[in-house]
C-alpha cells in the first residue's frame, strides 16, 4: 500500500467519525415515526462512510482499498441525499443542512483526492475499478474487450459512467 498506517491515522476517516456523530445527533431530534425510516437510514449511511474507510484499510491492498474507498463516496452520496430529504420534510434546519453538507462534501473531495492518489500512482483503473486481474495485472492491459477503441462509446470514468446509467436508466 501507499502507506501502511492505521486506518484511525487517515484524516479522511477522522472527519467521517465526526460526521457520524452529527448525524446521530442531528437524527436524535427526528419524530419518533422515523426511528425505522429516515433516521436509521441516515445512520447507517453515515456508519458506512468511516466503516469502508476502515474495511478497505484493512485489505492491506491497494486496489481493494481503492474499491472501498469508492463504497465509502457511495455511501456519503447516499447520506448526502438523505440530508436533503430531511430538510425538505423540515427535520433539519437550514444552518444544521449547510453544517452536515459542508463536511460531507469536504470528505468528498477528500475521498475522491485519495482515490485520485492512487490512481496516479497506476494502482487502480482508469474506470474507477480496482483495475486489478486475478493475476495482479491491470485488467484493462490484459484484456482487449476492456480497452476502449477510438469509437467505443462506453464510459471510462466512474462519474461518467454514474452519468451514463443516470441517463439510460428509464
Amino acid at each position: 500500500m501507499i502507506n501502511s498506517s492505521s486506518f484511525q491515522d487517515l484524516r479522511i476517516w477522522q472527519e467521517a467519525m465526526d460526521l457520524t456523530e452529527q448525524v446521530y445527533r442531528a437524527t436524535s431530534d427526528f419524530p419518533r415515526q422515523e426511528t425505522y425510516g429516515l433516521t436509521s437510514q441516515m445512520r447507517r449511511a453515515a456508519v458506512s462512510v468511516p466503516s469502508n474507510i476502515a474495511e478497505g484499510k484493512g485489505h492491506r491492498s491497494d486496489p481493494e482499498f481503492v474499491r472501498f474507498l469508492f463504497h465509502a463516496r457511495g455511501s456519503l452520496l447516499e447520506l448526502q441525499t438523505q440530508i436533503l430529504i430531511a430538510r425538505r420534510l423540515k427535520y433539519l434546519s437550514e444552518e444544521k443542512t449547510d453544517e452536515l453538507s459542508s463536511r460531507g462534501d469536504s470528505i468528498a473531495r477528500g475521498l475522491n483526492a485519495l482515490i485520485n492518489k492512487f490512481r496516479a500512482a497506476g494502482m487502480a483503473g482508469r474506470d474507477g475499478s480496482d483495475g486489478a486481474s486475478l493475476s495482479g495485472q491491470r485488467f484493462f492491459e490484459s484484456t482487449n474487450s476492456a480497452q476502449p477503441q477510438p469509437n467505443d462509446q462506453r464510459p471510462t470514468t466512474i462519474d461518467q459512467r454514474l452519468h451514463h446509467h443516470t441517463l439510460h436508466a428509464f
